[in-house]
């Protein structure tokens, strides 16, 4: 278990920076999306002592919302450890018990994934792993595999990833958005585009004015002309909220393709999918269907289907790194976007940087900056 977080200088909720009772008023930066991207950087911007407004109309079936809140440090069917995983996984610890300090929550917890291969071809690839430096994998102890015969049929073995952080994305969103509410910080409306003047080294936005503004609000981003030329996808995630008594909330499972994580008041998520071919954002009965087959065929508890949910996440078409920084043709124009399947980690550790390249200009990882996409961003 990494060691907690030190409690010297803690954040002060009540702060006059952020109140206003002008009709007409200035602030640092306008923060449009108070999904994992939008709270983590009005966070450390508030921590930062810049002054904050967020736009975020309440929208429950958000990409942020509907996410497992799983933080893995393996991915794919070779079973590669993921990108910076070596950072990312010290850093979102310490992160989500600081933010989880100031809003008065637990948010982070320690687990593993029990997995169950869906082949002998993934059995072999976990296998290979085990033993590696870094590599996550370990064997299932004798003991945990005989206590869970009896509740999943085990074909192609086992194998644990271990450690695994699991985030209350719920529990986080709702106390980071009190808070922006008690502080006069939220703007609780539908972002109008039209509204917005931009110039180099400000943004007027209705009766704000800002020095910058940066778009956190998922795929919405990606309809403004500043941001439509990015090579962005749009992929599709589902996942059913289910209700299994009996199975051990100490751990996630792997069983087959899908992932079985606790949720909220004892249920189960149930996911996901990655869809690039889609005509809608809803919940389809395909999924629905595959998903209680697989899990009737691993599991031998029974299952009840409680909720079906699903929304559109936006990613870099091609490298799958995320979109970071400032416009290069418009300084007062930022973005923290793109972060796919990996928000909950990625989006701590960008937003971070991208508020110290605000404070200090304290460069930008090069693979995440977005004037790596300058010659696309350059206007007609």
């Amino acid at each position: 278990m990494p060691e907690d977080i030190d409690d010297a200088n803690p954040l002060t909720i009540h702060d006059s920076r952020f109140t206003s009772s002008d009709s007409r008023f200035t602030t640092d930066v306008i923060i449009v999306g108070q999904g994992i991207c939008g709270t983590f950087l009005s966070w450390y911007m508030w921590k930062a002592g810049l002054k904050v407004v967020v736009m975020d109309e309440h929208q429950p079936f958000s990409a942020t919302k509907v996410a497992s809140g799983v933080i893995n440090p393996v991915t794919g069917r070779q079973v590669v450890t993921t990108w910076l995983a070596e950072d990312l996984m010290p850093f979102t610890w310490q992160v989500y018990q600081q933010i989880g300090k100031d809003i008065e929550a637990n948010l982070i917890s320690q687990k593993n994934i029990i997995v169950f291969p869906p082949s002998e071809q993934m059995r072999e690839a976990y296998d290979k792993r085990i033993g590696e430096a870094n590599s996550y994998i370990e064997n299932l102890p004798a003991k945990d595999a005989s206590a869970l015969a009896d509740i999943v049929f085990s074909f192609f073995g086992t194998a644990v990833i271990d450690p695994v952080w699991l985030i209350d994305l719920h529990t986080l969103l709702n106390g980071w958005r009190a808070i922006l509410q008690q502080q006069n910080m939220l703007r609780g409306e539908i972002f109008d585009e039209g509204q917005l003047v931009v110039n180099d080294d400000a943004v007027t936005y209705k009766n704000i004015t800002a020095k910058k503004i940066i778009f956190c609000n998922g795929v919405n981003s990606f309809s403004l002309p500043w941001w439509q030329n990015l090579p962005f996808v749009f992929n599709k995630g589902e996942a059913l909220i289910v209700d299994i008594p009996g199975l051990p909330a100490d751990n996630i499972y792997k069983v087959g393709n899908s992932t079985i994580v606790p949720w909220n008041k004892g249920l189960w998520w149930v996911g996901s999918s990655y869809e690039n071919n889609f005509t809608d954002a809803l919940p389809t009965s395909i999924f629905k269907q595959k998903k209680l087959q697989e899990l009737q065929m691993h599991l031998k508890l029974p299952v009840t289907v409680v909720d079906h949910i699903a929304s559109l996440r936006p990613a870099v078409a091609v490298e799958r790194r995320p979109f970071v920084g400032f416009h290069p043709y418009f300084p007062s124009i930022g973005i923290l976007n793109g972060m796919g399947t990996k928000g909950c980690s990625l989006a701590p550790y960008f937003a971070q940087q991208l508020t110290e390249n605000l404070v200090t200009e304290k460069a930008i990882d090069p693979l995440a900056d977005i004037q790596r996409f300058k010659r696309m961003l350059r206007p007609v």
